[in-house]
C-alpha cells in the first residue's frame, strides 16, 4: 500500500522516470543503442558538438542529453530546451521520430557489459565468462532491451534506408573519426566545419573521458555506487573478443546472430558452425 501510494505521488506530481512512457514530441532526436555499444562515447560526441559552450562532462551529461530512465518527467518537460536529443537502449520505437543508431560487435558488446556487471557488482570476479556470454544469447540479463540480436534488428530492419534514421557502428567511428562525426552532425543540424568537428573528438577521446572519470566518478549515476577499482571507461578499442572470448562462446554469439551481425558488416569468425544448418537444409538459429 505505502509504495503504491509513494508512486501515485511520483506521477501526480511528475517526479517518476517517465522511461518507456515518455511523451515524444515530433521534433525529438534519439541516441539509441544496445547497452555497452558505445552510448556514453555518442552522447559525448554529440554533446560537445551540439553544446560546445557547456563543456559536457560526467557532472552535466545527463542534463545535456537526458535519460529518460534516468530523469523525472518533470524535469524532462520543463527544464530542456526543445529539440531535444535523447538517450535511448529500448528495441524498435515507432514514436521516435528521428533516430541515431550506433552499433556494435556483439563480441565486443559482451566483454564490456561483462566487466561493467562486475564492476557494479553484479558479478563475482570470478564468474565464468562462457556462462554469462550464454546468459547474454539468451536475453537473461535483467533488462527490458532484448537481446542484442533483436535490439539491432528492430531498428535495421525496420528504419534501413529512412532519412529519418541514421546507423553508425562504432567500430567505423574509432576508425573514421572525422568523417562519421560530420555525417550525425549533418544529421542533426549541426555546422560541420573541421574545426568544430575536431574538437568533439578531442573532447570526446578515451583518455580525457578516463580523467573525468578519475575526478567525477562520484557525480555520476552509472558510477557513483560502482567499484572504483574498476574503470567505467575500459580500452575502449574493437576486437579484444579475438584475445578474450573463448572459442566456443564465439561460435555460440554466431550462432544465434550471424545473419544480421553480416548484414551490418561484422564478418563472422565461424561461419560454417552459423550456418550449418542452413548447408544441410535444416533450420538455422540466426534472426530472420
Amino acid at each position: 500500500m505505502t509504495r503504491r501510494l509513494i508512486a501515485g505521488v511520483k506521477h501526480l506530481f511528475g517526479w517518476h522516470f517517465p522511461g518507456h512512457n515518455l511523451r515524444v514530441y515530433p521534433d525529438d532526436v534519439f541516441l539509441v543503442s544496445y547497452p555497452k555499444s558505445g552510448n556514453t562515447w555518442t552522447r559525448f560526441l554529440v554533446a560537445n558538438l551540439a553544446y560546445p559552450e557547456k563543456a559536457p562532462d560526467f557532472s552535466n551529461i545527463n542534463d545535456l542529453l537526458p535519460d529518460p530512465e534516468g530523469m523525472s518527467k518533470r524535469n524532462l518537460e520543463q527544464a530542456h530546451r526543445r529539440p531535444r536529443i535523447l538517450k535511448s537502449h529500448h528495441c524498435f520505437d515507432p514514436r521516435f521520430p528521428k533516430v541515431v543508431y550506433v552499433v556494435r560487435d556483439p563480441r565486443d558488446v559482451v566483454l564490456s557489459e561483462y566487466h561493467y556487471d562486475i564492476k557494479r557488482r553484479a558479478l563475482t570476479d570470478d564468474y565464468p565468462l562462457q556462462q554469462f556470454v550464454s546468459r547474454f544469447v539468451r536475453g537473461d540479463l535483467n533488462h527490458p532491451y532484448g537481446t542484442w540480436g533483436e535490439n539491432a534488428a528492430s531498428w535495421y530492419y525496420t528504419r534501413r534506408g529512412d532519412p529519418r534514421f541514421l546507423p553508425v557502428k562504432y567500430e567505423t567511428l574509432q576508425s573514421h573519426a572525422m568523417d562519421e562525426v560530420g555525417r550525425i552532425a549533418n544529421f542533426l543540424g549541426i555546422p560541420t566545419d573541421p574545426a568544430r568537428l575536431r574538437f568533439a573528438i578531442e573532447q570526446s577521446s578515451a583518455n580525457r573521458m578516463r580523467e573525468l572519470e578519475k575526478q567525477q566518478w562520484h557525480l555520476w549515476s552509472s558510477t557513483r555506487e560502482t567499484r572504483k577499482d574498476k574503470p567505467f571507461v575500459r580500452s575502449a578499442k574493437s576486437g579484444d573478443w579475438k584475445e578474450e572470448l573463448p572459442e566456443a562462446s564465439v561460435a555460440e554469439i554466431e550462432s544465434a546472430w550471424g545473419e544480421v551481425m553480416r548484414d551490418l558488416g561484422y564478418e563472422l569468425a565461424t561461419s560454417s558452425v552459423a550456418f550449418a544448418g542452413r548447408e544441410t537444409g535444416q533450420p538455422g538459429h540466426s534472426i530472420r
